[in-house]
């Protein structure tokens, strides 16, 4: 697995279609910017209201364009147990290296439901598996038990995105696995704490629009280097936080719109941007230098 920044990418839309030339600019700014894994399909790029068409041909031109420089991860969870492993066999099939696979939503299964959920998929799947734990999204929590079991019982159950804002839960999560198990933060805002307390990287959001800065961010406090770590933290961290005043990914598109990078377009039931948000991230962008 990756160790650094995986960019949770957004999917650009043009007139309700996918924007494959804006997604394809992207992608290579993202691996000329150092980045490890682009995560297609996720919640930032609105994966759940993607066909399955638009996601293999997404998956086959982001594994073109990485040529082995960055790993390609896709997000195939449901709260249906059968279509996650449909989605997951369509992603291999079509190139992913990994599979980011959510908890399932609203059904809020036990611990139990959920090691059968994981134990059936990676039973059927020959690639690596990443849970996604999001309670503020799916409703449930998996807990560190329960990941430390399936990490013990599935040898391709090898990394979690925890997005718990719980950071006890990732600290558990190491205790019990020994610190063999690869921790990604979930929450761009907590990446370095989590890598300082044993995560190998993050799955960003922020890497979407400063991806050097987030990947310098990571390898500097890999390497050890907490003063600088720190700093880049700091200069960033309302950054950060803005980009999540409105469900991701609103801010984000907002964002890469006042980059002049893609439309600011969104499939139903997201809705662009409130103008104070957009007035907020352009105040901010413009304060880090990342706007002009």
């Amino acid at each position: 697995m990756f160790t650094g920044v995986g960019t949770a990418i957004v999917t650009p839309f043009s007139n309700g279609e996918v924007d494959y030339g804006s997604y394809e600019k992207l992608v290579r700014w993202q691996i000329e910017s150092g980045v490890k894994a682009i995560v297609v399909a996720g919640t930032t790029g609105e994966g759940v209201t993607l066909t399955v068409e638009e996601r293999e041909k997404l998956v086959a031109l982001t594994k073109q364009i990485c040529e082995e420089k960055a790993q390609v991860i896709v997000g195939t969870g449901t709260n249906d147990t059968r279509k996650t492993l449909e989605l997951s066999l369509s992603a291999e099939k079509s190139g992913a290296d990994a599979l980011l696979i959510v908890t399932p939503y609203y059904n809020k299964p036990t611990q139990e439901g959920l090691y059968a959920h994981y134990r059936y998929l990676s039973e059927r799947l020959s690639k690596p598996i990443i849970i996604y734990n999001v309670p503020s999204r799916t409703g449930v929590n998996i807990s560190p038990e329960t990941v430390a079991r399936l990490a013990s019982d599935c040898k391709n159950i090898v990394a979690i995105k925890e997005a718990n804002t719980d950071v006890n839960q990732a600290d558990e999560i190491y205790r019990l696995t020994n610190g063999d198990f690869y921790i990604y933060s979930g929450n761009d805002d907590r990446a370095f704490h989590m890598i300082c307390a044993g995560a190998k990287g993050v799955i960003s959001v922020a890497s979407n629009i400063i991806p050097e800065q987030m990947v310098e961010l990571a390898n500097k406090t890999l390497q050890n280097d907490v003063v600088t770590a720190r700093n880049i933290h700091f200069k960033y961290l309302e950054l950060m936080k803005v980009l999540f005043v409105e469900t991701n990914p609103i801010p984000v598109k907002a964002a890469l719109n006042l980059l002049g990078i893609i439309k600011n377009e969104l499939r139903l039931p997201l809705v662009p941007a409130k103008q104070s948000t957009v007035e907020l991230l352009e105040k901010v962008m413009k304060k880090v230098g990342v706007l002009s």
